[in-house]
């Protein structure tokens, strides 16, 4: 006998999608207001769910929010991994890309507002806003350490988070971050 879902998609599969949805939507609707300004309204309505339907999945505005960021930095990591894992393209570049799925990602008025509350709100985040950093230091560390020994990796790594940090916080556009990360990359890569 089969079952009833057999030939069509899982609402398994269906809620993730969905949840994913809601949980772009809501990263953009903190965003655009901040954590505090942000109700559960407004995701709701940026969501194109009802309200009860959002209370249905995340309790709280708080639960939400770590749920969202969660997800976009869980997101980051995997993209930094899978560009770091192939091998066939030359260092710098492969660390220019994960520098960019990482951080540049947030350059931009849009997406400066999205760094701007994660790191404002730390404590609504829990262990992701030290364990993920910590990952994204390992990979690119990791990377080094492959093509130039294990000795200078940390450093380098640790030097170039700090410029690709640095840059962020000075960068009008994507653009001019990675022409600036590019050449920081450059010269630490030697």
């Amino acid at each position: 006998m089969s079952s009833p879902d057999a030939g069509h998609p899982s609402s398994a599969s269906a809620d993730t999608s969905r949840r994913t949805t809601v949980l772009d939507a809501a990263l953009t609707t903190f965003a655009r207001f901040g954590y505090r300004k942000t109700s559960m309204e407004a995701v709701a309505q940026a969501a194109r769910i009802s309200r009860p339907g959002l209370y249905f999945l995340f309790s709280s505005k708080e639960a939400l929010f770590r749920a969202a960021v969660t997800q976009a930095l869980e997101r980051d990591i995997a993209a930094v991994e899978r560009v770091l894992a192939d091998g066939e393209r030359p260092l710098p570049e492969r660390l220019l890309e994960a520098f960019d799925q990482w951080a540049g990602r947030y350059i931009g008025p849009w997406a400066r507002d999205v760094a701007e509350v994660i790191e404002a709100n730390p404590d609504l985040l829990g262990e992701i806003a030290e364990t993920a950093p910590r990952r994204f230091e390992e990979l690119v560390t990791d990377a080094i350490a492959a093509k130039k020994g294990r000795e200078a990796a940390p450093t380098v790594a640790q030097t170039m988070i700090s410029a690709s940090i640095g840059l962020k916080h000075q960068a009008p556009s994507r653009e001019f971050f990675l022409a600036r990360l590019k050449a920081a990359i450059d010269l630490l890569a030697r």
